[in-house]
């Protein structure tokens, strides 16, 4: 066997392996989704825990919980005895990763979780085993074998362990009516945090950075205004500043490519009527959407009234750190 043909028959028992467990599922997962949203009514927290490999599984785990509205850290097994216990209060659920469910370095805390009275949920691949008997509920990891030939490092039964944690923290993301809002306020940092906490008030050009125009003004007045401006486009407003239109530099090459005369000619005969537009109080990933939706550079920005107050250039959208 290649190692292409190997990727594949590796990938193709994983995913064989996740189906199984798929179809395995039943009242203890919804079990294990009422005690975990019991904890986090009481202000608890999931504690994520594991040994060798599992820990890894865990500290994801966990990490996705955090990230998706359910409070979670981790504990190392071996640094409990020694002060890390003091992670757990009686109100929190610990998250216990566990493929034999024999671990030494877990058994061995198992006692002191208990007499906190902290409650368990396990994932193993051996729900009789010790840590199953040990905890309030347990979900069923187990695999039919290995993906590594010697059926000994942990590869599918790490992967099915991996998807349950993710399935978890999916249902109480769901439970918890856990919105697209809240998850930019957990990651302001990234660009989908950014774009869903940014208002277009905050990214748009306003004031003197528009070039402004009347329903009278000529290209070459538009020209004028657009470079005075430094913008790619002018806007057309009404008497009462609403958006009646909108011109832009590819209407401009269109029009000095169609009309000898065009400068001389009303920017109204090449300006978009109905432009598309954006409120200032739409988030700036409304904005987003837009620019790809309609493959447009200048995005006009109205208030509540149709009133031309600014405009969005896509190539400001970097500075911003939004794409």
């Amino acid at each position: 066997m290649d190692s292409l043909e190997q990727a594949k028959a590796c990938i193709e028992l994983e995913a064989r392996c996740l189906l199984e467990m798929r179809d395995r599922l039943g009242d203890e997962f919804r079990q294990a989704i009422e005690l975990l949203l019991d904890v986090l009514s009481r202000n608890g927290k999931i504690v994520a825990t594991g040994v060798g490999k599992s820990l890894h599984i865990a500290q994801k785990i966990s990490a996705t919980l955090s990230s998706t509205g359910s409070p979670s850290v981790v504990l190392h097994p071996s640094q409990a005895a020694h002060g890390d216990l003091g992670i757990l209060r009686p109100q929190d659920a610990l998250l216990a990763l566990s493929y034999s469910g024999e671990s030494d370095e877990m058994l061995d805390i198992l006692p002191l979780v208990k007499r906190i009275g902290v409650r368990i949920v396990s994932i193993t691949g051996q729900p009789t085993g010790t840590l199953g008997q040990a905890s309030d509920i347990v979900l069923d990891a187990s695999v039919a074998r290995e993906a590594c030939p010697f059926n000994m490092a942990p590869t599918c039964s790490t992967t099915a362990a991996l998807a349950l944690g993710d399935a978890l923290a999916m249902a109480l993301l769901n439970a918890q009516g856990f919105q697209k809002e809240d998850y930019a306020k957990l990651h302001p940092g990234g660009a989908i945090g950014r774009a869903l906490l940014l208002r277009v008030s905050d990214i748009m050009r306003s004031a003197a950075q528009l070039a402004r125009l009347d329903e009278n003004a000529l290209v070459r007045d538009a020209i004028a205004a657009m470079s005075s401006a430094r913008s790619g486009s002018a806007g057309i407003v009404g008497a009462d500043g609403v958006l009646v239109g909108f011109f832009t530099d590819g209407d401009l090459r269109r029009s000095l490519t169609r009309h000898r005369d065009a400068l001389d000619l009303p920017v109204s005969q090449f300006m978009t009527r109905a432009p598309v537009v954006v409120r200032e109080d739409q988030l700036a990933v409304d904005a987003l959407a837009a620019f790809e939706r309609n493959r447009i550079d200048d995005l006009p920005v109205v208030d509540s009234n149709n009133r031309w107050v600014g405009t969005i250039d896509i190539q400001d959208l970097p500075r911003f750190k939004i794409v």
